[in-house]
C-alpha cells in the first residue's frame, strides 16, 4: 500500500495544475480578475454549466474549449483513481483482518497480551525477542493498529469477554498476560481464562498490593505490582548498583564492558529422551564446554535448589535455570531436550 500515498498527491497535483492553468489562461486572454478566472475555471471543468462570467473573446473560446476538453478528462480521471483508492483501502483492511484471522486461528502453544498499553508493549517486545507466537487483544483501535504495523498479530476486541478469547485460541494456547487498565478488569479477565482453559499460565498486573492475593485465589500464577517493583529498583540502584547493572545485564542482554552483549538467563527443561537425564552436573561439564553456568534447578515436584553442587543429579522434567550467550544455550536447550547430541 506504499504506492496510495504518492496517487493521492499525483490527484491533488493534477486537479491543483488544472484549476492554476485556467485561471491563468483566463487572466492573460481575457483579463479576468483573478477570482473571476478562478470561478470561471472551476464551473468549466466540474461541467456545472453555469453561462459565462465575463463575455468570452474568440481566443478565449478557443481556450476554454482545450479546458473543457482536457480538464474535463483530467477531473474524471483524478475522481476515478480516487474511488480506485479507497475502495483498495477497504479491500486491503478487509483481507488484511481476515488474513490476521486466519493467522491466529492456526496459532497453537501461544501466549495472549491483553492490553497494549506500556506493559502490554514491553510484554510483546520480550514475546518478539523470544521468537514465541503470540497475539495481542485491546478494544483500541489505535492500539491494536500500532501491534499489527509492528509485525504482531493483533486483535481489536474487549479481552473480558468470552467470546472474544476463544476467537484468539485460548483453548490452545500455553499462557495469558493480563495488562488491562484496572485490577478489577484483569481479575475479571483472569477469572474467564482461567475457566476456559485450567492449564492455562496467567501473569497479572495490579495497581494495589491488596489486590494481589485475590489476583491469585483467582488462578493467575505470576502477579506483578509495577510501581511497587520500580519503586524497589530505584532504591536498589542506589543502594547497591553493580548488583543492579548486572541484574539487567543478566536479563535484558545489557553490556558489562566484559566484550559480551548477548548474555542471558534462560530455563531449560529436561527431557527423558535427553543423554544427560539421570545424569550429574560434574559428568555434564556444561560450563566447560558450553560456558553455561548452572544458576539452580528447579525439580520436577517443585523443589527449588540454589548453586547446586557439582554431585547433584538431574532427573527428567527438571527444569535448569542457566546463564550464558544466546546461542550456547539455545545449544542447550537442543541437547536437554534430546534433538542434539
Amino acid at each position: 500500500m506504499d504506492h496510495l500515498p504518492r496517487r493521492l498527491a499525483l490527484i491533488v497535483l493534477a486537479v491543483a495544475f488544472t484549476l492554476a492553468f485556467g485561471t491563468i489562461g483566463f487572466v492573460v486572454i481575457d483579463h479576468y480578475p483573478v477570482f473571476d478566472a478562478f470561478y470561471m475555471t472551476l464551473i468549466t471543468v466540474t461541467t456545472v454549466g453555469y453561462s459565462e462570467v465575463h463575455e468570452l473573446s474568440h481566443a478565449g473560446r478557443v481556450f476554454n474549449s482545450f479546458l473543457i476538453f482536457f480538464g474535463v478528462i483530467l477531473l474524471f480521471l483524478a475522481v476515478g483513481a480516487m474511488t480506485q483508492t479507497l475502495i483498495e483501502l477497504e479491500l486491503n483492511q478487509f483481507f488484511g483482518k481476515r488474513r490476521i484471522k486466519n493467522m491466529i486461528e492456526k496459532l497453537e502453544g501461544h501466549y495472549i497480551v491483553c492490553g497494549f498499553g506500556r506493559l502490554g508493549r514491553a510484554a510483546a517486545d520480550e514475546l518478539t525477542q523470544a521468537g514465541v507466537p503470540f497475539v495481542v487483544i485491546d478494544k483500541s483501535e489505535d492500539r491494536a493498529e500500532r501491534a499489527i504495523k509492528a509485525g504482531m498479530l493483533a486483535a481489536c476486541a474487549d479481552a473480558s469477554h468470552d467470546e472474544t478469547l476463544r476467537d484468539v485460541g485460548i483453548a490452545k494456547a500455553k499462557g495469558l498476560i493480563a495488562t488491562l487498565a484496572t485490577d478489577a478488569d484483569n481479575l475479571f479477565l483472569i477469572l474467564s481464562a482461567k475457566a476456559l482453559n485450567a492449564r492455562l499460565h496467567l501473569a497479572a498486573r495490579v495497581d494495589e498490593e491488596a489486590t494481589s492475593e485475590k489476583m491469585r485465589r483467582a488462578g493467575a500464577d505470576f502477579v506483578f505490582a509495577p510501581y511497587n517493583s520500580t519503586g524497589h529498583r530505584m532504591a536498589q540502584a542506589l543502594l547497591k548498583p553493580h548488583v543492579h547493572q548486572f541484574i539487567n545485564f543478566a536479563t535484558q542482554g545489557g553490556n558489562l564492558n566484559v566484550g559480551i552483549d548477548n548474555v542471558g538467563i534462560e530455563q531449560v527443561q529436561v527431557s527423558s529422551r535427553s543423554f544427560f537425564a539421570d545424569q550429574t552436573l560434574e559428568h555434564m561439564q556444561v560450563r566447560r564446554d558450553l560456558g553455561v553456568i548452572v544458576l539452580a534447578i528447579r525439580r520436577a515436584g517443585g523443589q527449588m535448589i540454589f548453586n547446586p553442587p557439582a554431585d547433584t543429579r538431574i532427573a527428567a522434567g527438571d527444569h535448569l535455570i542457566v546463564m550464558g550467550e544466546t546461542d550456547r544455550l539455545q545449544t542447550l536447550g537442543k541437547q536437554m531436550a534430546g534433538t542434539l547430541a
